[in-house]
C-alpha cells in the first residue's frame, strides 16, 4: 500500500506548441494539505485539471492509492473520490442554492422524480455542520461572489471526496468566512481527506499547509515540509530571483492638484465624500468589504451615476456621467473585476490593448490591423506579457498577464488620472511586483494615481497618503509617516460615527 494517496509522476503538457508542463511530479498523503506553488502561468491549474481529467496528458502518469489510473473527464475523477473548487466559479445563476450543491447528481424519490425536500434539508445541513449562515433556497444571481464561493466548497465537501483541490478558494471571501473555510479543512484533515492547496496568499499557505511544492515556468522547482519554508525562501523558489524591496516605492516630487472631489454622493454607497489627487501622489483608499470604495471610483469615472457632488480636472469642472466623458478627461479605471469590466475575454490581445483607443488604429471605421499589431507588440515586450503572440485569446493568459493586458490598454490611451481597484487581486508575487513598479512608472511619469487594496500591507507599501472608508463615508486620512494597520483599522471600523473629515 503507498503512503501516498496521490501521485502524478513525469507529466508533460503542451498547447499550441508551448510547453507549460515539463516532467512535473507531485504526491499528496492521506490528510495532509499540500499547498502547491509558482506565479501565475507556472503550471498549477493545468496539472490539476489534468488530474481532474479536463486535460489529457501528452505523457505521465497518475496513481490513486497506488493503482494507476487514466482519469478521462472529472465525472471519472470525482468517482474516484476527486472533488476541485476552481477559481473561476461557473454558477448556474438561475437555479438555486440546493440545485446547485445537488446538481448532476440530485437525489430522487422511490418513483424516480427529484427529491426536492430531501436536497434541500441536506442543503441545510450541511450550512448548520459548516457554521454558515446561507439560503439554501435563494437563487444563485441573488448572492454575493463570496457567497458563490461558499458555495462551491460545501459542494465540494458535500461529494465525501477523499482528495479536494482548492484553488485560491479566498481570493473573494472575507477575513471571517476564511476562518470558517480553515475550520472545515481541520474537519477534512481530522476525517483523512487530503486537500492541494493553490494560493498566492502567503500567510494562509504557513497558517493552513503541511508541505509546500513549487513550480516555475512548468518546471518542478522542489518540496519541503512548510515549517522549513520562509517567505522570502519561497518567494525565490516561486520567482527565480530575490525581492528584497516587496513594494518598490518611487521617489517622485508631488506636484500641484489634479483631482478634485467635493462631497460625493451616491445613495447609501457613498456619503458625502471629498478629496484630492496631486500629481506623482500615490493615494490609497481602505476599507473593510462593503465600505463603497469600488462604488466611489466607479461614480468618478461614469459607471455609476451620482446624486450630487462636484469633480474638478485641473481646476475645471466636469460632467462625469458615462465612461467615455471621464476617458476624455485623462481618467483611466482598472476595474475590480478584470475579467468582466476590464477585458474581453474572446477578443485577442491586441484588440483588447487598443479597444479604448479606436481613433488611433482606425481611419473611417475601419480597424488598422497592421498598426493594431504593432502597438500590441510594444506593449507585450514593454510589460513582458506572457502570451504565444499577440492574437492569442485573452482568456488562454493566466490573470497575472490578463491584468498587464489591462493595464496596457490604459498605457496605450494614455491620461493622468490612474485608478487601480485591487490591481494585484489573484495574481502572484511576481506578477504583483511588476505591477508595482509599473505604477511607480505612472507617477514618475508626473501622473496621479489611485490605488484601492484590501491588503492592508500594500496600501501602506505603494501610497503617499491614504484614505480610509467605512458604510461609504470617509473616515480618516493618513500621512505616510502615520500609516500603520492599527491606524487604518481604527478608521474602516468607524461604523455610524459621521465623517471626520
Amino acid at each position: 500500500m503507498s503512503e501516498y494517496i496521490l501521485e502524478m509522476k513525469d507529466i508533460n503538457k503542451s498547447f499550441t506548441g508551448v510547453h507549460v508542463l515539463k516532467n512535473v511530479s507531485f504526491n499528496l498523503k492521506p490528510g495532509e494539505v499540500h499547498a502547491l506553488m509558482g506565479e501565475n502561468g507556472a503550471g498549477k491549474s493545468t496539472m490539476m485539471k489534468i488530474l481532474m481529467g479536463i486535460y489529457p496528458t501528452d505523457s505521465g502518469e497518475v496513481f490513486i492509492n497506488g493503482e494507476k489510473l487514466l482519469i478521462h473527464n472529472p465525472k471519472e475523477g470525482m468517482e474516484h473520490g476527486i472533488s476541485m473548487i476552481h477559481q473561476e466559479l461557473n454558477p448556474v445563476l438561475d437555479m438555486q442554492v440546493y440545485e446547485n450543491i445537488f446538481m448532476g447528481r440530485e437525489l430522487r424519490t422511490p418513483l424516480g422524480l427529484v427529491d426536492k425536500k430531501r436536497m434541500i434539508k441536506e442543503t441545510k445541513e450541511l450550512f448548520v455542520k459548516m457554521g454558515l449562515n446561507l439560503p439554501a433556497m435563494a437563487f444563485m444571481r441573488e448572492l454575493s461572489v463570496a457567497q458563490c464561493q461558499l458555495i462551491e466548497i460545501v459542494k465540494a465537501i458535500s461529494l465525501n471526496a477523499k482528495i479536494v483541490i482548492m484553488d485560491e478558494p479566498t481570493s473573494a471571501i472575507t477575513e471571517h468566512e476564511v476562518d470558517t473555510l480553515f475550520e472545515q479543512i481541520e474537519r477534512l484533515k481530522a476525517s483523512n481527506v487530503a486537500i492541494i492547496y493553490i494560493s498566492h496568499k502567503m500567510d494562509e499557505i504557513f497558517r493552513i499547509c503541511d508541505r509546500i511544492t513549487v513550480l516555475r515556468d512548468g518546471n518542478y522547482i522542489g518540496t519541503g515540509e512548510a515549517k522549513d519554508f520562509t517567505n522570502e525562501k519561497l518567494i525565490k523558489m516561486m520567482v527565480g530571483r530575490e525581492t528584497s524591496d516587496i513594494f518598490p516605492k518611487a521617489d517622485v516630487p508631488i506636484g500641484e492638484t489634479i483631482l478634485e472631489v467635493e462631497n460625493m454622493n451616491l445613495g447609501k454607497k457613498v456619503k458625502n465624500v471629498s478629496f484630492t489627487l496631486k500629481r506623482g501622489e500615490i493615494l490609497g483608499i481602505a476599507g473593510l468589504v462593503g465600505a463603497g470604495r469600488s462604488e466611489l471610483v466607479e461614480t468618478l469615472f461614469g459607471m455609476r451615476k451620482k446624486d450630487s457632488g462636484t469633480v474638478r480636472i485641473q481646476g475645471k469642472e466636469v460632467d462625469i456621467n458615462h465612461p467615455s466623458k471621464a476617458i476624455k478627461n485623462g481618467i483611466a479605471l482598472i476595474t475590480e473585476d478584470r475579467k468582466f469590466t476590464g477585458l474581453n475575454l474572446t477578443a485577442s490581445v491586441n484588440h483588447n490593448i487598443s479597444v479604448a483607443s479606436m481613433s488611433k488604429v482606425s481611419k473611417f471605421g475601419i480597424i488598422d490591423q497592421i498598426k493594431e499589431s504593432k502597438i500590441a507588440k510594444e506593449y507585450i515586450k514593454k510589460l513582458s506579457i506572457k502570451t504565444v503572440n499577440e492574437n492569442t485569446h485573452v482568456q488562454n493568459l493566466s490573470g497575472g498577464n490578463q491584468q498587464k493586458v489591462v493595464v496596457s490598454k490604459w498605457l496605450y490611451r494614455d491620461g493622468d488620472i490612474f485608478i487601480l481597484d485591487e490591481p494585484t487581486r489573484g495574481i502572484d508575487v511576481g506578477a504583483k511586483h511588476d505591477i508595482y513598479l509599473l505604477i511607480g512608472e505612472f507617477v514618475k511619469q508626473g501622473k496621479g494615481v489611485i490605488v484601492i487594496s484590501s491588503e492592508i500591507p500594500e496600501v501602506m507599501g505603494l501610497s503617499d497618503r491614504i484614505i480610509v472608508m467605512a458604510e461609504g463615508r470617509v473616515t480618516g486620512e493618513l500621512k505616510r509617516d502615520e500609516f500603520s494597520q492599527e491606524n487604518i483599522l481604527t478608521y474602516a471600523t468607524q461604523f455610524g460615527e459621521g465623517d471626520l473629515l
